[in-house]
C-alpha cells in the first residue's frame, strides 16, 4: 500500500465525524483520489502535502473524465474535509464556483408519466388491477396509493381524497377531478 493510501485511510478513522454511511463513502473516495494522484505522477506524497496544483490537477481529470456537478460537489466537499483536517483549508477555494462547477439539477421539467396503452390493459386479467393501473394514470399515483384507494371513502364529487395511511410519508392529501375520466 502507498504512503498516501495508507495515510488518508488512517486520517479517514481518527476522525470518526460524519455519519455511519459518509465516513466509508469518504474513505474510498480519499483511497480513489490517492490513486489518481499516483497515476498522474505525483509520487511520493502524504497526506499533508496536498496543494493547489494537487487539486487542480484532479479536477482536470474529473472534468476530462465528463463526471456530473453533483458528483464534482461531492468530491470536493470530501477534498475540502482533507485539508481541513491536515490544516490547510486553504488550499481549496471555499465556493466551488471558483472551479467552474456547473449547478445541479434537481428537476428535470420532463414528464414521468406512462401513458396506457388499451390493449395491454386488456390483457389484464383482474379488474382490480386494470382499474388501479388507470387511477395511477389518470391521477398520477403511486401503486400502492392505487391499490389501497377505497373509492366510497376517496371519491368526494370534485375531489379525490387519500388518506394518510394511503400514501408515501404519510401525509393526507386531496386531488381535484378535473375530467370524467
Amino acid at each position: 500500500m502507498r504512503d498516501l493510501n495508507y495515510q488518508l485511510k488512517q486520517l479517514g478513522q481518527r476522525n470518526r465525524d460524519g455519519s455511519y454511511a459518509t465516513r466509508p463513502d469518504r474513505e474510498r473516495m480519499l483511497a480513489l483520489f490517492a490513486n489518481q494522484l499516483h497515476e498522474m505522477g505525483f509520487r511520493h506524497m502524504r497526506a499533508d502535502s496536498l496543494k493547489p496544483k494537487h487539486v487542480d490537477a484532479l479536477l482536470a481529470r474529473w472534468k476530462a473524465e465528463d463526471l456530473s456537478p453533483a458528483t464534482l460537489k461531492n468530491r470536493l466537499a470530501v477534498l475540502r474535509w482533507w485539508a481541513e483536517k491536515i490544516g490547510k483549508q486553504n488550499v481549496l477555494a471555499r465556493e466551488n464556483d471558483a472551479y467552474a462547477v456547473e449547478h445541479r439539477q434537481f428537476v428535470t421539467n420532463q414528464d414521468k408519466g406512462k401513458a396506457l396503452d388499451p390493449v395491454m390493459l386488456d390483457q389484464v386479467s383482474s379488474p382490480y388491477v386494470a382499474m388501479s393501473l388507470r387511477l395511477q394514470e389518470a391521477f398520477g399515483l403511486r401503486r400502492e396509493e392505487s391499490i389501497k384507494i377505497r373509492p366510497a371513502w376517496a371519491d368526494q364529487g370534485n375531489v379525490l381524497r387519500l388518506k394518510d395511511s394511503w400514501t408515501k410519508g404519510g401525509r393526507y392529501r386531496s386531488l381535484p377531478i378535473g375530467s370524467e375520466r
